[in-house]
């Protein structure tokens, strides 16, 4: 538990499933004020809400699209009317589609940078605005993925965009560190996420996947939770403009892992 996370606001996009759920839900037990963004009526946000609030936490939703300018302006807006601040922003909203590069058109390719990446420049630019303003020693957290790192064929677009966020993160790390406000990032690797339930349930696809990680198994959404508390803590104040890889190792090239090579 991290004591000074009580009572901090957080906002958190794509909040109604997987990591940003799972998120969400850690805050709470951390005692936080949290701000979830969901952009489809299909996710349960009521029921992540009755949980932060069981934990001890506090809680609102308000549905959005971080691609666009206006709502990104409302959810920051929202969370100052509900909870009078903003202390951490973490930029969770993401997606993702399999497409061979030679096939992908542009209206795909803008699909997923609008949402993976400028949804992650909105979201950081008006919170950090915000923090400025009143003076407010922030977190911001951003969410990549190993595929910042990894090459990812039939996946160019999903691939660029996490390779912005992470170049992105930095460079808002860099600008912003003498007013005290840490931008940092995270990298999952595979992780049991509604995203992955298809490729999951396979089991040979699955062993495939974990064939790729040293540690031998998919990650949890809770794992993931718990780097984003302790980057948003005061036990990660000297931490900025880093990209903590979650992944069990597959950053680490694993085909060497016995000796080969």
């Amino acid at each position: 538990m991290y004591e000074d996370l009580k009572g901090k606001v957080v906002v958190i996009t794509g909040a109604g499933t997987g990591l940003g759920k799972a998120m969400a839900e850690r805050f709470g037990k951390e005692k936080a004020k949290v701000v979830l963004n969901y952009h489809s009526e299909k996710n349960d946000y009521k029921e992540t809400i009755q949980t932060i609030e069981a934990a001890g936490g506090k809680a609102a939703a308000l549905k959005g699209d971080v691609t666009k300018e206006e709502d990104i302006k409302k959810l920051l807006d929202f969370a100052v009317e509900k909870f009078g601040s903003i202390d951490i922003m973490i930029n969770n909203a993401g997606m993702e589609n399999e497409v061979p590069s030679e096939k992908l058109t542009l209206e795909d390719w803008n699909k997923v940078i609008d949402v993976n990446l400028t949804g992650v420049f909105l979201g950081s630019r008006d919170a950090i605005d915000y923090m400025l303003e009143h003076d407010i020693k922030g977190s911001i957290i951003n969410m990549s993925s190993v595929h910042d790192r990894i090459p990812w064929p039939h996946f160019a677009h999903y691939a660029a965009s996490k390779g912005g966020v992470k170049m992105l993160t930095e460079t808002l790390a860099l600008e912003y560190a003498p007013k005290g406000i840490r931008v940092n990032n995270i990298s999952p690797g595979a992780i049991d996420t509604p995203i992955n339930a298809e490729k999951f349930n396979d089991p040979k696809a699955k062993q495939e996947v974990i064939d790729l990680i040293p540690m031998g198994y998919i990650g949890r959404p809770e794992e993931i939770a718990a780097c984003a508390v302790w980057l948003a803590s005061t036990e990660s104040s000297y931490v900025t403009g880093m990209t903590l890889y979650a992944d069990g190792g597959m950053t680490k090239y694993p085909g060497f892992q016995a000796g080969k090579g």
